[in-house]
């Protein structure tokens, strides 16, 4: 099922209708500054697991989250003086920052070292999904970890996940680059990966 959202001005009753379905452990696909992700609502463990499971993923390698805003990030990581003014410069943006992680995120999105990766994407319908949620959404590119390009096409996506995912929300067209993840631990920044986002 797509559903269609207005990336400039999303209709609420829409959001709405996404997050009920989110709430009841929907997996869904959505727009954001960089491309379309996969995600579901991070206290749906059986949700979370279909996306490891999608992706063929190892749970070694958690999927980033997406929040709100800084007050949103600093429930679910620990945040120093550092990376709160890092992260006050750089969102909302195409960054993933790794931070420790608090003990609101579950066990299965966490790194061996008890870390997470966090973003803010520069996108009304994903950070509206978040907002009417109050809790952070998963997020991992909308591809087959098999293929090199991310889907940036909401009716390919639809194609390729078809009975997979419940639903795909069309925002409109997308980048189609990844985020730039940087590692904010110990307040000694490190560029994991170069993406859209330059630090």
């Amino acid at each position: 099922m797509i559903i269609t959202i207005n990336p400039d001005n999303p209709q609420q009753r829409l959001i709405a209708k996404v997050v009920d379905m989110l709430k009841k452990g929907a997996v869904i696909a959505y727009p954001t500054d960089t491309q379309y992700g996969l995600g579901c609502d991070l206290s749906q463990k059986k949700a979370i697991e279909k996306i490891y499971q999608l992706k063929d993923r190892s749970y070694k390698s958690p999927f980033s989250i997406i929040c709100a805003d800084l007050t949103h990030i600093s429930e679910y990581a620990v945040v120093s003086n550092f990376a709160y003014r890092t992260l006050k410069r750089l969102f909302p943006g195409p960054f993933t920052f790794i931070l420790p992680g608090s003990k609101l995120v579950p066990q299965i999105m966490l790194t061996k070292r008890h870390e997470v990766g966090l973003r803010v994407p520069n996108h009304p319908v994903a950070v509206g999904l978040v907002k009417a949620l109050g809790r952070p959404l998963i997020n991992t590119s909308a591809k087959l970890d098999s293929a090199k390009e991310a889907l940036t096409n909401p009716q390919e996506i639809e194609t390729v996940f078809k009975g997979q995912v419940d639903a795909v929300i069309d925002g409109g067209p997308v980048p189609g680059q990844p985020s730039t993840i940087v590692s904010l631990v110990d307040d000694d920044p490190v560029i994991l990966r170069q993406g859209l986002g330059l630090f």
